[in-house]
């Protein structure tokens, strides 16, 4: 029996889209205003994608709450009050079901539902996706709202299944609360998730063993309750707010713009800068000057004055001098933004080893062993991250034309034209997928950006009588070429970070993310679409009927 006919019409959308995040939603959003039946898969038990599942202690946003929100409607940016400057991940999560609420979203959502594969039917031009109980349903697009950092990377330890303890992951964190009062906890990595979590688990914890294998760059966040005033101002000011993220900040984030290099001020005057930036807190630090991410002499500058501001912070001078990164340039990996983090190595409970001299060996039903010295742990966290950008898609089984694996195309390195699209995988969309600015900016402005992009394409094509698009390879080819040209002119593939795949053993080492910024990647998708989308593949269904019968 032909695919095609083993569903019921109830089974038939014009739209699957996978995945209730921030993506997920505002996608189904704009498929109802264009009157197309979609159907969204989450696996999950609720809206919120990273935020459902991110619950770890202390975890909250890196990005300015006030800018870490949809700017679409008007009326959610004005009745939505965000408590904080940096908003913690129930706020956010919040926020979340707020929208699902306001705009009915959960209607059209199954959650608790895994999406296992999705195959192309070249006779009908359709989708077939197979969720996790073994069910199908069929669709002309597929749109993946998977996530750029949702899929918890679990490390491959020796003895890990005979610890007799618990075990936590801070990317797959229990939705009940984790008390860790009197207990002695460890905490392998220390990345973004551990360095907001310690000095809250550090609280707890009776003792509290940090294993570090690469120290990373961390900024104070200075968070604090926003005032009503703070708040008013910027819903006063929000148009402008939103079309400068759009139109004139790289990352999307609203900030004070450098017109100088880090050599362009005498060495006071440069340390005043940092200082300036220190104390007022947040990912803005790296926008002191404007060749940071591109000239190794400048950016020592400014990873020699967090070195410093680490030395100050932290009593012990061994520990101080193991916490400060010499690795990688700053900002090659992701900043981190920190609340005390620094400051927790100076209490008597909270200890660093350091794996890079005394490499795990074993876990042990009590503890872990480190360099010939056994850490008894009653819990242990493990801050290993994600498999970034490409995991959560690589765990669907993707078939395109001729039944090619998406996996099998990506094994040497993710492939797409504009981060949109992959060739061979027609009416197969990515929400920032590997290819575009994603991780390298406010997630929120680059979600927009892709989804009205997309809405935009399909009543194109509706309107065009159109019945598939995919990329173009030789389009795809030249994107990748770009991507990893301008990669090469910055500091960023100097460290071995999850932007180029280094923290997933085998994982192909190519710099994923477009670091052109927003405003410049914004203005070649306008110029795609304005040139009949240039570079895609677009066909008709007489096209098609013809392409199948060959």
């Amino acid at each position: 029996m032909a695919a095609s006919q083993s569903h019921s019409a109830s089974d038939a959308y014009d739209v699957v889209v996978v995945g209730a995040g921030f993506a997920g939603m505002y996608m189904l959003h704009r498929l109802r205003g264009l009157g197309l039946k979609a159907r969204v898969y989450e696996q999950g038990g609720d809206v919120g994608g990273t935020w459902y599942w991110n619950r770890y202690p202390g975890a909250r946003c890196d990005v300015e709450s006030m800018q870490y929100s949809y700017s679409w409607s008007d009326e959610l940016q004005q009745e939505w009050d965000w408590s904080e400057r940096y908003a913690p991940q129930p706020e956010i999560l919040r926020y979340a079901g707020h929208v699902a609420d306001r705009f009915d979203l959960r209607k059209d959502i199954q959650f608790d539902t895994r999406v296992a594969s999705a195959v192309f039917d070249e006779r009908d031009n359709r989708w077939t996706v197979t969720l996790g109980d073994g069910a199908d349903v069929r669709a002309r697009f597929v749109i993946l709202a998977t996530g750029c950092l949702s899929n918890a990377k679990m490390p491959d330890l020796p003895g890990l299944s005979d610890f007799a303890g618990q075990i936590y992951h801070t990317g797959h964190w229990p939705h009940d609360a984790v008390d860790f009062t009197g207990l002695k906890v460890g905490v392998v990595g220390t990345g973004s998730s551990a360095i907001q979590s310690i000095p809250v688990i550090a609280e707890q914890a009776s003792q509290l063993t940090v294993f570090q294998r690469t120290a990373n760059f961390s900024v104070p966040a200075r968070n604090a309750a926003l005032t009503p005033d703070e708040r008013q101002s910027f819903r006063d000011n929000y148009p402008e707010i939103r079309r400068k993220a759009r139109e004139e900040m790289k990352n999307g984030i609203v900030q004070e713009l450098p017109d100088k290099g880090a050599h362009d001020d005498s060495d006071d005057a440069r340390r005043d800068k940092y200082h300036a930036r220190w104390t007022r807190g947040g990912l803005t630090f790296m926008g002191a000057y404007n060749n940071l991410s591109l000239d190794k002499a400048a950016n020592d500058t400014a990873a020699d004055f967090i070195r410093e501001r680490i030395a100050e912070i932290v009593a012990d001078p061994e520990t101080a001098k193991l916490l400060q990164p010499d690795d990688h340039p700053v900002g090659s990996k992701r900043i981190c933004v920190d609340t005390d983090y620094y400051a927790a190595f100076n209490r008597d409970n909270v200890r660093l080893v350091n794996l890079r001299a005394n490499p795990i060996e074993t876990i042990t039903a009590t503890g872990l062993r480190s360099g010939g010295v056994d850490y008894p742990l009653d819990a242990l966290v493990l801050a290993t991250g994600f498999d970034a950008m490409t995991g959560s898609v690589a765990k669907i089984d993707i078939r395109g034309r001729d039944g090619t694996a998406l996996n099998a195309k990506w094994s040497a390195g993710p492939r797409t034209y504009l981060g949109l699209m992959s060739a061979g995988f027609p009416n197969l969309f990515l929400i920032t997928g590997p290819g575009s600015p994603s991780v390298l900016s406010n997630m929120i402005v680059a979600i927009e950006q892709h989804v009205d992009w997309i809405s935009d394409c399909l009543a194109a094509m509706r309107d065009r009588g159109l019945e598939t698009m995919e990329a173009d390879v030789a389009a795809e080819d030249d994107w990748v070429a770009h991507v990893n040209e301008v990669a090469q002119g910055t500091l960023y593939p100097q460290a071995n970070s999850w932007y180029m795949g280094a923290n997933v053993p085998g994982k192909p080492r190519i710099f994923m993310p477009y670091i052109g910024g927003i405003p410049v990647y914004g203005q070649k998708i306008k110029d795609v679409a304005a040139n009949g989308y240039e570079g895609f593949v677009m066909t008709g269904a007489a096209t098609e009927k013809k392409r199948a019968a060959m």
